[in-house]
C-alpha cells in the first residue's frame, strides 16, 4: 500500500471569516474551450445566474489556444459517418474506451460544430463547403481546421470573445486555484483563491467545474504552455476525488526540435498532407513499422522514432515536405511555416528536426457522462477529466470535440441543478492551519527541472520496472522536504501539485504490467487483456492510493 506520507488536506493554512468572500452560482476553473463551453451555457440559466471564471494566467493561455490540426466530427454524411468516426476513435483506444461515451460524442459532435460556426468561428472553407483534411488514425476526411494552423486559436477567441460579452460571465484571469474548499460530507463548497493583488480570497460556489488542462509540463519534452502543470487533478484528489487511467499519457510524434529552444508542435496534420519522417541517414522508416506508416496512431509513430534515432545514434529525425507543392503548404501551415522560419528552415525546401514530446493527459478526474467527479457539487471537463472516450490512446483531434461536448452537457446538467434549487446551503466557516516544518528547504526551480527531467527519462515513452519504482523513490525523498512546507504564491504551490501527480502516474505506470496504447513497458511488451482490461482508480480514500 503507497501513500503519501505528507500529503495535507489543504496547501496553505486559511480561516474563511477573516477572508474576502465571493459568492457565486457555478465557479468554472479554467478557460479553455471545455470551461468556456461550460460558462457560456450555464450563463444562459437566466438573467439571475452568476458564473466565475478563474484562470491561472491569461484566459487564452491553455492547450485549447495550441491545438493546431483541427478537430474531429462528422460534417460529410456522403464520404463519412458517426459509424466510422466511432470505429477509429474504438480503434485507437486499443480496449478501454467506453463505447456509450465514444457514440454519445461523435453523435454530438456536429452540433457542438453548428454551435461554433453560429459564433462565428471562421472554419477554413472549399467554397461554401467546409474544407476537411484527415489525419493518422482517421479512415476518412474528418478534420475541420481554421485559418489553416491555427484552429484552437481562432476557436479559442471566438469562444473567448462569447464571453466577454456575456454579462453574467465574471472573468478573474491571473487567479490560482489553490484548493476546493469541502463540507462534511465531502461535497465541494467553492474553492480557495489567490491574485497577486489580493492573496487568498474564497469562493462559495454552488457548483465548481474544473476545466483546468492537462500535465504535460510534468515533462522535460512538452509541447505544452508551462500553464499545463496538472493543478486541478491534484487538487481533486487532496479533495478526496477519484482519478483515473493516469499512466496514459499522448507523446506528440513530432515537435521541432532545436537545441535550447522551446519545444513547438509541428501538426499531425503535416504528415496527413503527405509529410515523410526521415532518419539522419535519409531513410524513411515508418514503412518498416506501421503499415499505414507516418499515418499509422500516434504511439506507434513516437516509438518508431525513438527507435530510430537510437539505430542511428542521432536526437532528433526529420520531417521530410520537399516534394509538395509550396504553394499549398505556405497556405496551409502558416503558423507552423513562420516557426520554422525563426531558425531559418523553408518547410518546403529543408528538412524539419523532430522529435516527440508529451503533449496529452489521457487519465485525469474521473467524470461520467455529465462530467459529474465522485465528489458532490464538483464537475470536470476538458482535458483535467478522464471521460473514457480516449481509452488508452486517443484519436487525433478528437480532444477538442471532447471539451465542447463534455462542457456543454455539464452546463446543461448545473442549469437542471439550479433549477430545481440543489446547491443552495449556508456556507461553514472553514479552517485549517499547516504546522511547522523543520526540515531544509530546497530549490523549488531546482526540484521542478529536475522533476521534469527524470519523468521523461523514466516515465516517458517506454518504461520499465526498475526505472518506475526509482522514479517513485525519487520523488518520495522530494516530497519529504517540499509537502510539509507552507509556500506563499504559486511557484510554490504547483511544485507541490506536480509532485503530487508525477508520484500518481508513476505509480500507475508501475501498476499496469503490460503495454497498452500509449503506455509501453519494455519488461511487459504485450497487451494482457485477461488480466488488464480495465481502468486503474487512485484516490486517498483507497489503500492503492
Amino acid at each position: 500500500m503507497v501513500r503519501h506520507r505528507n500529503l495535507r488536506r489543504y496547501l496553505v493554512g486559511f480561516d474563511t471569516s477573516t477572508l474576502p468572500q465571493i459568492f457565486t452560482d457555478c465557479l468554472v476553473i479554467g478557460g479553455g474551450v471545455a470551461g468556456l463551453r461550460v460558462a457560456l451555457e450555464v450563463a444562459e440559466a437566466g438573467p439571475d445566474v452568476r458564473v466565475t471564471l478563474a484562470t491561472k494566467t491569461e484566459l487564452l493561455e491553455s492547450n485549447s489556444y495550441y491545438a493546431q490540426g483541427g478537430i474531429a466530427a462528422v460534417t460529410d454524411p456522403v464520404e463519412d459517418s458517426p459509424e466510422k468516426h466511432r470505429a477509429d476513435t474504438l480503434a485507437t483506444a486499443c480496449g478501454l474506451a467506453d463505447e456509450a461515451i465514444v457514440e454519445m460524442v461523435v453523435g454530438e459532435g456536429p452540433d457542438r460544430i453548428r454551435d461554433l460556426i453560429d459564433w462565428g468561428t471562421p472554419f477554413d472553407r472549399d467554397g461554401d463547403a467546409l474544407s476537411l483534411t484527415r489525419e493518422g488514425g482517421h479512415s476518412a476526411r474528418r478534420i475541420l481546421h481554421a485559418s489553416g494552423d491555427s484552429t484552437g486559436r481562432e476557436i479559442s477567441q471566438t469562444m473567448a470573445a462569447q464571453a466577454r460579452v456575456q454579462s453574467r460571465i465574471v472573468l478573474r484571469e491571473r487567479t490560482y486555484t489553490i484548493d476546493l474548499l469541502t463540507g462534511d460530507t465531502g461535497e465541494v463548497l467553492g474553492a480557495l483563491l489567490w491574485t497577486a493583488a489580493t492573496g487568498l480570497t474564497v469562493c462559495w460556489a454552488r457548483f465548481t467545474v474544473l476545466a483546468s488542462g492537462g500535465a504535460g509540463r510534468l515533462y522535460r519534452e512538452s509541447t505544452n504552455p508551462e500553464t499545463a502543470t496538472g493543478d486541478g487533478m491534484a487538487i481533486a484528489y487532496r479533495a478526496g476525488a477519484e482519478l483515473e487511467d493516469l499512466e496514459f499519457v499522448q507523446f506528440h510524434p513530432t515537435t521541432l526540435y532545436i537545441a535550447g529552444a522551446s519545444r513547438a508542435l509541428i501538426s499531425e496534420t503535416v504528415r496527413g498532407e503527405g509529410g515523410r519522417l526521415l532518419d539522419r541517414n535519409g531513410t524513411r522508416f515508418m514503412p518498416e513499422y506501421h503499415a499505414d506508416a507516418e499515418l499509422a496512431p500516434r504511439d506507434v509513430v513516437s516509438r518508431a522514432i525513438v527507435r530510430q534515432m537510437a539505430k542511428t545514434d542521432s536526437t532528433n529525425v526529420y520531417l521530410d515536405l520537399r516534394h509538395l507543392k509550396a504553394e499549398h503548404l505556405y497556405a496551409r501551415f502558416p503558423f507552423i511555416r513562420t516557426i520554422c522560419r525563426d531558425f531559418d528552415i523553408d518547410i518546403a525546401r529543408d528538412l524539419i528536426p523532430v522529435r516527440p514530446a508529451a503533449h496529452y493527459t489521457i487519465g485525469g478526474v474521473r467524470v461520467d457522462g455529465d462530467g459529474r467527479t465522485s465528489l458532490p457539487r464538483l464537475y470536470a471537463c476538458g482535458e483535467v477529466s478522464c471521460t473514457r472516450l480516449h481509452g488508452a490512446n486517443r484519436l487525433g483531434s478528437n480532444s477538442l470535440l471532447e471539451g465542447l461536448v463534455f462542457g456543454y452537457r455539464a452546463g446543461r446538467r448545473i442549469v437542471e441543478q439550479l433549477a430545481v434549487g440543489n446547491g443552495t446551503s449556508r456556507p461553514p466557516r472553514l479552517q485549517f492551519t499547516v504546522a511547522h516544518s523543520d526540515r531544509t528547504v530546497l530549490d523549488v526551480d531546482d526540484v521542478q527541472n529536475s522533476l521534469r527531467a527524470i519523468m521523461w527519462r523514466n516515465v516517458g515513452i517506454e518504461r520499465d520496472a526498475r526505472h518506475l519504482a526509482e522514479t517513485e523513490e525519487i520523488i518520495e525523498f522530494w516530497q519529504s522536504y517540499v509537502l510539509d512546507k507552507e509556500f506563499a504564491d504559486p511557484r510554490g504551490w504547483q511544485l507541490q501539485n506536480m509532485l503530487t501527480l508525477a508520484r500518481l502516474v508513476a505509480r500507475s505506470a508501475n501498476q499496469r504490467q503490460e503495454s497498452r496504447g500509449t503506455h509501453f513497458r519494455t519488461d511487459f511488451p504485450e497487451r494482457d487483456d485477461a488480466h488488464w482490461q480495465h481502468h486503474i482508480v487512485r484516490s486517498v480514500a483507497s489503500a492503492s492510493a
